[in-house]
């Protein structure tokens, strides 16, 4: 049933890129668990041992804030149609900001889409797969853009307003630090 494997395979690049949607999982020590569902064309394969996701602004700032006291994450992707198939990606993770040096060359890896708030850096460590024989089948019918009209009505200040309003502390009252490092 389950495999491990110490990198990605071309046979699960291939599968994580026809995929329309992962879940990212991120804790502290003491705070919540938060996994989020992410869409829309937001997740690259660097190599066989990296990923990258583009982190849209919404309603919560979990992941930033978990990463930047606790690096752990784990992405999820299963699948919906054809052969099933469950994939994890186990590693350590980091939080790229606008202001950080390496924002531009990373944020250069994705069609540019409204609301860019963050920039998740994953270095696997762990690879496993396991059946999902228990998933269900959905049909993709194509991506909401209600989340991108949103952030184009908002506009860069707006959003940035957003952030300092609504996304510089966890649920858990931990700081995401997104203003200070997006400046």
């Amino acid at each position: 049933m389950g495999k491990q494997y110490e990198s990605l395979s071309e046979s699960l690049v291939e599968f994580i890129n026809e995929q329309k949607i992962f879940f990212v999982g991120t804790a502290t020590a003491d705070s919540r668990v938060n996994v989020s569902p992410k869409g829309m064309d937001t997740l690259r394969v660097l190599n066989d041992k990296r990923v990258i996701w583009l982190n849209l602004t919404g309603s919560g700032n979990e992941s930033a804030a978990h990463v930047q006291l606790s690096p752990r994450m784990t992405i999820l992707f299963c699948a919906f149609e054809g052969p099933p198939l469950i994939l994890r990606l186990y590693g350590t993770a980091r939080v790229v900001h606008h202001g950080d040096d390496d924002w531009e060359a990373l944020f250069s890896q994705f069609k540019p889409l409204p609301g860019a708030r963050q920039i998740f850096d994953l270095a696997i460590d762990l690879v496993q797969t396991s059946c999902g024989m228990a998933v269900p089948y959905f049909s993709h019918m194509g991506d909401r853009e209600l989340l991108s009209d949103w952030a184009v009505k908002k506009g860069d200040e707006g959003l940035k307003q957003y952030w300092e309003d609504k996304n510089q502390i966890s649920l858990d009252g931990i700081p995401t630090h997104i203003v200070a490092k997006s400046s």
